[in-house]
C-alpha cells in the first residue's frame, strides 16, 4: 500500500489532535498506511535559523519547518488572511491585497514544496489541505515531482465573477490545474470551480467533474462534504452529561432553557447578527425575557489582523447593551466567553442546550452544526437552526434553516425552537443523525482517496 503524505498549513501532533476532529481523520489515514505529515511548525526564527524538526509516532513521521517573522506576515497574515480568507467567503470589501504579501504566498509555496520533494518516495500520494497552500502543487511539478497529488478546500469557493477581482488571480487559482484531484465542500463550489475554468481558460468539462484545459492539462474536480467521527462525538457528549463542567452549566441555569453557539471569533460566523437577533428576539417576545439564555463560546483569533480586534469590540457593546436592558439580579441574557473549551466539555454543553444556534454570513461546511446534532440524547433532542449559507445546510435539511442576514428570521426560528413539541424533535434529529452516521468523517476521507487513487 503507498505511503500518503498530508500537508497543510499547520501539523496536529499527537498530543495535540482532538476526538472526531480533522486532525484525528488525517492521523487515522496516516496510520493505516504509513505516512508522513508536513507543514509549519508555529515557531518563528530569524533567517538563517530555520530548522526542519523531524518526529515519529508509530507508522507516521511529522515534519514541521520554521518561517521567519516576514514569511508569517506576509504569506499567513497577509495574503492567506486578509486577501484569501476574505474574498472566499464573499467578502470582497474586506480584501486587502498587496504585491509584497502575494510574493510573500508564493515563496513559502515554494519554500514547503523544496521540503517536501527531498522527502517524497516512490509510490507516495500527496494530500495538500486549504487555501494557504493553493499554488503547492504547481511548486511540486515544477520540481519534477509526478506523484498523484489531491487537493481539498475546506473553506468556500465564490462565483468567478468574485474570484477575478483578486489581482493576478490567474496566477493563484490556475494553479489548481497541476492537482490530480481538486476537492470542495458543496456542489456550488464546484459550480464555482469549474465555471472559472471554463471562462477563464476556455476549459471544457466532461461528466461535471472532469476539467480539460486547451494546453492539455486535465483534472478531476468533485465535492466532498467533510463529516465529524459521529459515534465518538455521541459517546462523548453522553460521557460529558454527568460531568462536573456540565453539571455546573445546568445548575447555573436553574431549569431556564439555553441556545449555544461556539465558533471561532471571525466575521464569517455572523455574530453580530446573531447577537442583535437575540436581543430582538427578548424586546418581541417578553413571555421569554428571563426563561432563556444565549452561551455564546467564541475563542479569539487571528488577533494581528485588525478587523478581529474590531469584532470582539462590537460583540462586546452588543452583549453589554443586551444584558444592560433586560437583564435580572438572577438572569443574564448573553453568557459571552472569549475562550476555548476542550472538545469533550464542549460535547457535555451541546446536550444540555435546547438550540443550537449556527448562524454563519459563509462556511465551507460547519462542523459545529454536526457536532450540536450528535451531541443529542435521542430521547429529549435539541432544535438546530442553521444558516442556509453553511456548507452544512445542504445535508442537514430538517434543521431550522435561517437567512443570517435577516435579523427578523433568526428570532421567528429560535421562538420556533423553543416551542418545538418533542415528537418533532425527535423527527428532526434523527433524520440528520441518519446521515451524520454514514457520512462521517472517515466516509469522507476514504472517498476522497479512493478518488485520488482513480485519477
Amino acid at each position: 500500500m503507498s505511503r500518503l503524505v498530508v500537508i497543510s498549513n499547520r501539523v496536529a501532533l499527537p498530543k495535540d489532535v482532538r476526538a472526531g476532529g480533522l486532525a484525528s481523520a488525517m492521523q487515522s489515514a496516516l496510520a493505516e498506511t504509513g505516512g508522513l505529515w508536513f507543514g509549519w511548525s508555529g515557531r518563528l526564527v530569524d533567517e538563517g535559523e530555520r530548522t526542519l524538526q523531524r518526529l515519529g509516532d508509530g507508522r507516521v513521521d511529522f515534519a514541521l519547518l520554521d518561517l521567519t517573522r516576514e514569511e508569517y506576515a506576509r504569506y499567513y497574515l497577509g495574503f492567506s488572511n486578509r486577501t484569501l480568507w476574505p474574498l472566499l467567503h464573499f467578502r470582497p470589501s474586506l480584501l486587502d491585497y498587496s504585491r509584497d504579501d502575494f510574493a510573500g504566498y508564493r515563496s513559502v509555496n515554494r519554500l514547503f514544496a523544496e521540503h517536501v520533494a527531498r522527502l517524497l518516495q516512490p509510490g507516495d500520494r500527496v494530500w495538500v489541505h486549504d487555501y494557504h497552500l493553493i499554488p503547492l502543487g504547481a511548486e511540486l511539478r515544477a520540481l519534477g515531482v509526478d506523484a498523484q497529488i489531491g487537493f481539498f478546500l475546506h473553506i468556500p469557493l465564490p462565483p468567478r465573477e468574485l474570484l477575478a477581482i483578486l489581482p493576478h488571480h490567474e496566477h493563484v487559482f490556475s494553479a489548481l490545474a497541476a492537482y490530480d484531484l481538486v476537492g470542495v465542500q458543496t456542489s456550488a463550489d464546484l459550480d464555482a470551480l469549474t465555471r472559472y475554468f471554463q471562462v477563464e481558460y476556455g476549459a471544457t468539462i466532461a461528466d461535471g467533474q472532469a476539467v480539460h484545459l486547451p494546453d492539455g492539462r486535465r483534472f478531476r474536480a468533485a465535492a466532498f462534504p467533510i463529516g465529524i467521527d459521529t459515534g465518538r462525538v455521541a459517546r462523548a457528549a453522553e460521557r460529558a452529561a454527568n460531568g462536573a463542567a456540565t453539571r455546573r452549566l445546568v445548575t447555573s441555569l436553574e431549569h431556564r432553557r439555553l441556545a449555544i453557539g461556539v465558533d471561532r471569533l471571525d466575521y464569517s460566523k455572523g455574530l453580530p447578527q446573531r447577537f442583535e437577533a437575540f436581543g430582538r428576539f427578548l424586546s418581541r417576545h417578553e413571555e421569554w425575557r428571563a426563561k432563556v439564555s444565549l452561551l455564546q463560546i467564541a475563542p479569539p483569533s487571528r488577533s494581528d489582523v485588525p478587523e478581529y480586534r474590531e469584532l470582539r469590540s462590537r460583540l462586546e457593546r452588543i452583549a453589554g447593551a443586551t444584558n444592560g436592558r433586560y437583564a435580572e439580579p438572577d438572569w443574564v441574557p448573553i453568557r459571552y466567553v472569549n475562550r476555548s473549551f476542550n472538545q469533550a466539555t464542549l460535547a457535555g454543553f451541546y446536550r444540555a442546550a435546547d438550540v443550537g444556534l449556527v448562524t454563519p454570513l459563509r462556511d465551507g461546511m460547519n462542523l459545529v452544526a454536526k457536532e450540536f446534532v450528535a451531541a443529542q440524547p435521542a430521547d429529549d433532542p435539541g432544535v438546530l437552526v442553521l444558516s442556509s449559507l453553511a456548507g452544512a445546510a445542504r445535508e442537514l435539511t430538517q434543521a431550522v434553516l435561517i437567512n443570517p442576514h435577516d435579523p427578523d428570521d433568526i428570532v421567528d426560528a429560535l421562538r420556533e425552537a423553543l416551542a418545538m413539541p418533542l415528537h418533532e424533535r425527535r423527527e428532526r434529529w434523527s433524520a440528520m443523525m441518519d446521515h451524520l452516521r454514514r457520512h462521517d468523517i472517515t466516509y469522507w476521507r476514504n472517498t476522497f482517496l479512493e478518488a485520488l487513487a482513480d485519477t
